[in-house]
Formats: structure tokens, sequence, C-alpha cells
């Protein structure tokens, strides 16, 4: 092990509390469930489905609940293909990449992602508005608190990461239960986990204990401290009681899926790459071979649907030297990726447009 991470026979690469899946093992848009990259806090827990439950409570519901996974298999299904990213993928990039160190917050554990901390599935489960709304949930709810059963730093009572209404009662944000037609995996949130498509993966709770529903503004360590953007470009007084502004939405990014650095043989060379957003689908993704002096169309080879990626590719006549190609992502409300972003102590959402280094042997 160095650095904290090593990779297995398979190539995926085990980090220190995550396993990441190396991008160019990516084909097609599905991500095997065995290749999905994970991250926990703690160990997996193994829950049995055997009185589990799902409770869901609050001041703001009229109805509670106590809802077996047979309950919610009873229910109308959705499936709903969603690609859920780290907010912290990319991280090593601010690095490698821009020259800022990283592990500014050491009481904080900041795995070193690369390209990737992400992968898309095919989701299946309840929507959470309906779930909600059997709840009898009121006019009077602010924010919707989903609660696991592992534990990390927020003590014993499980991991949790509140939403406003709004994104809880989407249509498509929902309780799954299946991830590519297969009952969800330990490692993935069995017996249940929400999926919120087009926001950071934090706010896609695993092995679901209860959703709380209040009235107040609730506020813990992943809306104050955790998943918040800190930084010189942030006054946290202006953000207080939380130090910086929330991290929900992916921001829009592409990358290609070759090795970090790639050898590569000289010649004609097809190259794919991802690209991705929040709620926008993609529409164009550009590249070039000179640092963005000249830049030129990449071809989509995939669907252009809201909560997916685009897989594109390209044709570059590799010459012997060392190159760097970067690529640009375009959605369809008219966004461009980013040419630049301040950096944040946390290492979050690395969006920019980045030179990715090839050596041509």
């Amino acid at each position: 092990m160095a650095d904290g991470f090593y990779k297995d026979v398979s190539g995926l690469v085990h980090l220190v509390g995550g396993l990441e899946m190396p991008l160019e093992k990516q084909q097609g848009l599905i991500t095997p469930n065995a290749d999905f990259f994970i991250c926990h806090d703690a160990p997996t827990p193994i829950i049995a489905e055997e009185g589990w439950s799902l409770s869901v409570e609050g001041d703001a519901v009229t109805n509670p609940l106590r809802l077996t996974r047979a309950d919610l298999e009873a229910m109308e299904q959705v499936t709903l293909p969603v690609l859920i990213e780290c907010a912290g993928n990319h991280r090593q990039l601010f690095e490698d990449v821009m020259g800022e160190p990283l592990n500014r917050r050491p009481h904080l554990v900041e795995l070193r992602w690369h390209l990737g901390g992400l992968g898309m599935a095919e989701w299946q489960g309840v929507r959470l508005a309906d779930v909600l709304t059997m709840a009898g949930i009121t006019d009077e709810a602010y924010h919707i608190m989903p609660v696991g059963l592992d534990r990390g730093r927020e003590g014993e009572d499980g991991i949790r990461m509140p939403m406003p209404v709004a994104k809880a009662m989407h249509p498509d944000t929902l309780i799954a239960l299946r991830m590519n037609g297969e009952t969800l995996p330990p490692d993935h949130g069995f017996p249940a986990r929400t999926i919120v498509p087009g926001w950071v993966g934090t706010y896609s709770i695993k092995w679901l204990d209860r959703i709380e529903v209040t009235r107040e503004h609730r506020w813990v360590e992943r809306n104050t401290e955790r998943y918040v953007l800190m930084g010189e470009a942030w006054d946290s007084a202006d953000y207080a009681p939380a130090k910086g502004p929330l991290i929900t939405k992916h921001p829009l990014r592409s990358s290609l899926a070759l090795p970090w650095p790639a050898p590569l043989a000289p010649g004609p060379q097809r190259l794919r790459g991802y690209a991705r957003g929040a709620e926008e689908p993609i529409v164009r993704v550009t590249w070039s071979a000179d640092r963005g002096q000249t830049w030129q169309d990449a071809e989509l080879l995939s669907p252009s649907d809201r909560y997916a990626w685009v897989e594109f590719a390209l044709t570059w006549d590799a010459t012997p030297g060392e190159h760097a190609l970067m690529t640009r992502a375009y959605d369809a409300a008219g966004e461009a990726q980013v040419l630049d972003q301040p950096f944040n102590n946390g290492g979050y959402v690395y969006a920019m447009v980045h030179p990715h280094p090839v050596a041509v042997a």
C-alpha cells in the first residue's frame, strides 16, 4: 500500500475509506455493480431484511409510518438511470494540476479520488414523494432528512443529510431497492437507500433507518462543516452557522477515460471519455491537443439524457513526446465547463477544464 491506496487484480483502486474504479475501465453507460465506486465512513453494515423497517416521522407529518421492504415493494416501482458522483471526485487534480496541497482539514478523511469516484446505474424503487405523501407531509415542512444505519463522525445516531422539501418531493428522487436489476448490494445500501439525482453523492443516504420531516432547518455536520466550500474565496461569516456555502448540484465536467498519465503509441488514436452535469443533458463536447489554443468537436456516442453521463470519442494523431489533451463539456442550458475555479479546503467539486497528461513513445 502506498500513498493511502492500492490496486487489486481487477484494476479497482482501494482508498482508505473508499473504492475507486479507474475511468478507463468503464465501458458504455452502465457501471456494473461490482465496479461501482464505494465511499463509506465506516465498514459496510450487514442488515437482515427480517426485522428491518423504515420509519417516517417528525413534526411535519400527520401520519407517521413504519414500512418494511415488502411494503415498499408493494408500491408503484420506478426505474431511473442516474449518475452518482462523489463531491470529492477529481480531488487529486487540485494538487496535480493546480499545485494546491490537499489535507487542509486534517481532522477529516479526504479521500484522494482521481477520476473514478463516480458511476451510473439503473436504480429501481419508489418515489420518496409517494412515501412522504402517505405520511401526510404538511405545508409547514422545511427539511427532509434521511438517516442511515451506518456510523461515522456524526456519532451513534447515523449518517444524515437534510434536503429541501422541493428536492425530496421531486418525482425523480427515489428510495431505491434495486441496482441494475439486482437486489441492492450491501455495499450500496441494502435494504434501501435514497437516490437524489443531479446532486452530489452525500445526499444519497445508504442503509436507511428513518426519514425525519421537520418544520425547522436542520443543521448537522454535513451541511455546516463537511460538505461546504471553505477557503479564501468564501467568508464563513456570510453562511453561519455553516462554515461556507453548501454543496448540492453536480458541476459540469468531462474526463478522458485514460490512465493518468496515459501511455500511448504513435499514430491515430481513438480515445473515449465521459461528460456529465447536474440536471441538464450534455449537448456538446470539444477537445484540444494544444492546451486550448484550438478546439474541435468530439463525437457523442450515447443519448443525452437528464441525470446521465454522455460517452464521447475523438481521434487524435499522436506524435512521439509529452502531450496534454483537454476536453470541455456544454449542456442544454447553454452552460460551459469552467476554465478555472477557486481552491476549497475540502478539495470538493473540481470541475475545471484540465490537461490530461499523455506520453507517446
